[in-house]
């Protein structure tokens, strides 16, 4: 089982940056890959970013490709994204998720999701 809290949302005007944070409990962090979604209302929930085991292999969505950055500190049992240039669309709430299975960017795949934490970027 594992637990994730989400925090680091909040608003900021367009082109400044963000690090949003998910603490996760539980003794085998370092197992699960590591996924940040979002979720504008009306639309479905939308893959941001992941990070693999060991954390050397990332993926990102187009959308986010070159602005934002997954990390993750097994450590501290934290991953981050940093998310810089927003734009007033990345505007949504961004949840992270785990997951043991390989494919990381259908939001199907992941067992265990945070609570999310809104971010609004101002025009």
């Amino acid at each position: 089982q594992v637990q994730l809290v989400e925090s680091g949302g909040g608003l900021v005007q367009a082109g400044g940056s963000l690090r949003l944070s998910c603490a996760a409990s539980g003794r085998t962090f370092s197992s699960y890959a590591m996924g940040w979604f979002r979720l504008v209302p009306g639309k479905e929930r939308e893959f941001v970013a992941a990070v693999k085991w060991g954390g050397g292999i990332t993926y990102y969505a187009d959308s986010v490709k070159g602005r934002f950055t997954i990390s993750r500190d097994d450590a501290k049992n934290t991953v981050y994204l940093q998310m810089n240039s927003l734009k007033p669309e990345d505007t949504a709430v961004y949840y992270c998720a785990a997951t043991a299975r390989w494919n990381l960017v259908t939001r199907q795949s992941y067992n265990y999701w945070g609570q999310g934490t809104q971010v609004t970027v101002s025009s």
